[in-house]
């Protein structure tokens, strides 16, 4: 759990659950308000508006989502012997978080999809991914046919669509159970297995520095 003050924090979790319930253009301060058990003027002591408090629950949500990877064992060694299997072994406990948050999930794919979502992007701060990147950073040094992949393309296609289905999911479209997870992974990493092969051969311990 992200550490803020616990007034602050039910805002948040409240807006969150709101917009579930309203959409994100429909929600109110009023309906923030109501969730929270607090008054809209406690509301604003905290958050300058709708806006900034939305932008607040994107971050508190996307920080959670990306401590997820500072708790994974990241054997660099699996890369060679099981390329396929290592990506799953950190893209299943991503997936799992987002099927097991409903609210935060599908706050998180109607922020993604809004209007509010591209000037949050401009100034948005990614550094708490920190982890994450030193294992994708491990993963191109042993494949560096990876780099060949636009990696624009390829990371909105992996968390855009892995967030989605996570929200099928928790809608009740689809089914919460390990056929799902390995079908989606399936459609995720179709084509990817190509470029998870080393262009020479590693020497042990060559591509830990991370």
């Amino acid at each position: 759990m992200i550490a803020l003050d616990d007034t602050k924090t039910r805002i948040i979790l409240a807006a969150i659950k709101a917009v579930r319930q309203y959409g994100l253009e429909g929600v109110r301060i009023q309906n923030v308000s109501e969730l929270a058990g607090i008054s809209s003027g406690a509301i604003y002591r905290h958050f300058d508006g709708k806006e900034q408090l939305l932008a607040e629950c994107f971050t508190y949500v996307d920080k959670q989502a990306a401590a997820i990877f500072e708790h994974l064992e990241f054997n660099p060694l699996r890369m060679l012997t099981d390329p396929v299997g290592a990506v799953k072994g950190l893209w299943l406990p991503y997936f799992r978080f987002w099927t097991s948050h409903p609210d935060e999930t599908v706050f998180y794919h109607r922020f993604r999809d809004s209007t509010f979502f591209p000037q949050y992007d401009k100034g948005r701060d990614i550094t708490y991914f920190k982890t994450f990147f030193g294992m994708v950073h491990a993963f191109k040094r042993v494949f560096p046919s990876l780099d060949r992949i636009n990696q624009d393309l390829l990371w909105l296609h992996v968390l855009t669509s892995t967030v989605m289905y996570a929200k099928y999911v928790v809608e009740g479209i689809l089914p919460n159970n390990q056929e799902t997870e390995d079908t989606v992974f399936q459609f995720l990493t179709t084509g990817l297995s190509g470029y998870l092969k080393p262009d020479k051969p590693q020497k042990s311990g060559s591509f830990w520095a991370v």
